[in-house]
């Protein structure tokens, strides 16, 4: 569902909050978090989508990287998770067998552990998790912890949108296809890391609304703004070719118009005109187990770097914040 349509459904739930719910429906953040002490908060999200691959075991485990990814955007670490399925009757044991196993060893990764599950019969498959995770109450991240002046980091090229598209019409080089099944299957665990040694507060991984969409959300929640520089943003092989030649999704067109009627309306969306089209459609293209996008003051900007290289992780500064509450993408 798209970022407007999601809006749209979930305007009307009104309820009060206990206050050990530190971030719930009203924050409209990644997932959901409860304290349970002054030490111990935890952190739940949900996840799950069709096949993005056509290996199931690829399948689980990106499925699996994916939902993860929300406990990492508030700073967490994953616990345990409950598999959240369904199935067509006909598909085969052996195949069900082996995204329960992708999904199982990508959680293993993470430190986590399968608990439970539900599973349905469905028309098409779907695949995901329930997970839970823990954060020190006083150190989560969140969508409005942006501050002005600070540096936007990114753990993660974009593309797997405009990829995955594109290798479903068979016309995507599967060498191609392979460097984008390598970037939504590495977890987020590293990132999330070297954001709590550094003090981050204000971050979110990037998924289904796209880069913009996400950095929409963060400007909302922040007053503050987001410029992003064009020529520095990260692309996954062969993504930028894929986007020259159309293959967007339906999401990449939904996050558009969304950004454009909240953002743009108003005057608060500005992209050169000189920023090539097919660049602007990556920032709007939907994204599966993306990066997490997030900013730290100035001063310990070599901190984040030399963090991601200790554990070989690689890591893009993108732009910085701004004072006031709009998106700038410049050339």
């Amino acid at each position: 569902m798209g970022p407007g349509d999601l809006r749209d459904v979930l305007g009307g739930l009104t309820q009060e909050e206990p206050p050990d719910l530190l971030v719930g429906l009203g924050h409209s953040d990644d997932a959901a978090v409860y304290r349970i002490s002054d030490e111990v908060a935890v952190v739940e999200t949900v996840d799950f989508f069709p096949p993005i691959v056509d290996d199931p075991y690829l399948y689980g485990a990106i499925a699996a990287a994916n939902a993860m990814s929300d406990v990492y955007a508030m700073g967490g670490q994953v616990l345990f998770a409950l598999n959240v399925a369904g199935f067509p009757r006909e598909l085969p044991k052996d195949t069900i067998a082996a995204i329960f196993r992708g999904g199982a060893d990508k959680v293993r990764e993470a430190g986590g552990v399968i608990a439970g599950g539900h599973t349905v019969v469905d028309a098409e498959p779907k695949y995901g998790l329930c997970v839970t995770g823990r954060v020190h109450p006083s150190r989560i991240f969140i969508k409005g912890g942006l501050r002005a002046g600070e540096c936007l980091f990114l753990s993660k090229p974009l593309g797997t949108g405009v990829i995955a598209t594109a290798a479903k019409a068979d016309a995507c080089d599967p060498a191609v296809l392979d460097e984008a099944i390598t970037s939504m299957l590495r977890l987020n665990r590293a990132a999330s890391e070297v954001a709590q040694e550094v003090g981050v507060r204000g971050a979110t991984d990037i998924t289904g609304f796209g880069l913009l969409g996400h950095a929409a959300e963060m400007v909302e929640a922040s007053g503050a703004g987001i410029a992003l520089r064009a020529k520095d943003l990260p692309l996954l092989p062969g993504a930028l070719v894929l986007a020259e030649k159309g293959h967007w999704s339906g999401g990449m067109k939904r996050n558009r118009r969304h950004v454009e009627h909240t953002l743009g309306e108003s005057g608060r969306l500005a992209i050169d005109p000189s920023v090539p089209e097919a660049i602007v459609g990556l920032l709007f293209e939907a994204e599966t187990s993306g990066g997490l996008l997030f900013s730290v003051p100035r001063e310990r900007r070599s901190a984040v770097l030399e963090g991601f290289a200790r554990r070989g992780e690689p890591c893009w500064e993108i732009g910085e914040v701004t004072e006031e509450a709009k998106i700038a993408v410049h050339a």
